[in-house]
């Protein structure tokens, strides 16, 4: 892999637009199950701004797993597997529902590395997002390519977790700072769609299975970072959020319940994501007014 060519893309950038649409934000409610949510009626929650700017490729532009064909602002990396695998943001103030927005993209490093997994390459972006009021949040993303599983590798990326309890969206018998959820179908194909995320690992589950070699559907790592940041909001309902950074350790599954924790901490709360076997999946730490 010519990494000296791939990184001729650091330092390129894209703006794009987008109105902060009410309807983007009841979908959100609707799928975390709030009839009154817990954050401030009127502006976007923190890490709604998922929900906009999203990348609208023409059908004839999708790649077989579907994502939108490498190359153009990303560079083109040609290793098979993709995941969000990270983020770090700094929230500076509300956007306000209705507020028209402008994102600035900005690839900042694309690094190699080598693991366990085999080759991974690291591409880290820098969002900036822009109304009337100036910069309200700018986050930096990290996104890994990575081989695709073989030999042991791929039996241990196949082997499902232990499922535990069964339990369904329900709060944890011993402690209100531990949360289970249990993710289904439905749920990844709604997140999906909010997300106008195409990527065949979180619906296809014959795709899933038999090409990338997945115990069950993948739930979408955004996706458990909402929830974390909702288990958060369900216990500080309101609280103005400042920082919110988190790193994927592990997938999660479609059908398998997982645990959301919550600690408290002087600034705000250190929030994970367990698998049923306690096996860390996302960790996470949000600093809030």
């Amino acid at each position: 892999m010519d990494i000296a060519h791939l990184r001729t893309w650091v330092g390129r950038s894209e703006t794009t637009e987008d109105i902060a649409s009410s309807g983007q934000m009841a979908g959100l409610a609707a799928l975390l199950n709030h009839e009154i949510p817990p954050w401030t009626t009127g502006e976007v929650p923190p890490l709604g701004h998922w929900l906009y700017f999203l990348t609208r490729a023409p059908q004839s532009a999708i790649d077989a797993d579907g994502h939108p064909r490498r190359g153009g602002f990303l560079p083109p990396i040609a290793l098979p597997r993709r995941m969000w695998a990270g983020s770090r943001i700094s929230f500076r103030t509300s956007i306000e529902i209705g507020a028209a927005m402008t994102r600035r993209s900005t690839i900042t490093e694309v690094k190699p590395k080598w693991g366990g997994s085999g080759e991974m390459v690291f591409v880290t972006v820098r969002h900036e997002i822009a109304t009337a009021m100036g910069t309200v949040l700018t986050e930096d993303q990290d996104i890994v390519f990575r081989e695709a599983p073989h030999g042991r590798d791929a039996l241990r990326s196949a082997r499902k977790p232990t499922e535990g309890r069964s339990a369904s969206d329900s709060v944890h018998p011993s402690t209100p700072l531990v949360r289970r959820v249990t993710p289904d179908p439905t749920q990844l194909f709604r997140f999906s769609a909010l997300t106008f995320n195409a990527h065949r690992i979180h619906y296809d589950r014959n795709y899933c299975t038999d090409v990338e070699g997945y115990p069950g559907l993948v739930v979408q790592g955004p996706f458990t970072a909402i929830l974390l940041m909702d288990h958060f909001l369900r216990i500080r309902p309101g609280a103005v959020v400042e920082r919110f950074d988190f790193r994927a350790q592990r997938p999660l599954y479609d059908l398998v319940p997982f645990d959301l924790c919550l600690e408290a901490t002087a600034d705000g709360a250190d929030l994970q994501a367990r698998d049923p076997s306690g096996e860390l999946a996302m960790v996470a730490h949000v600093a809030a007014a």
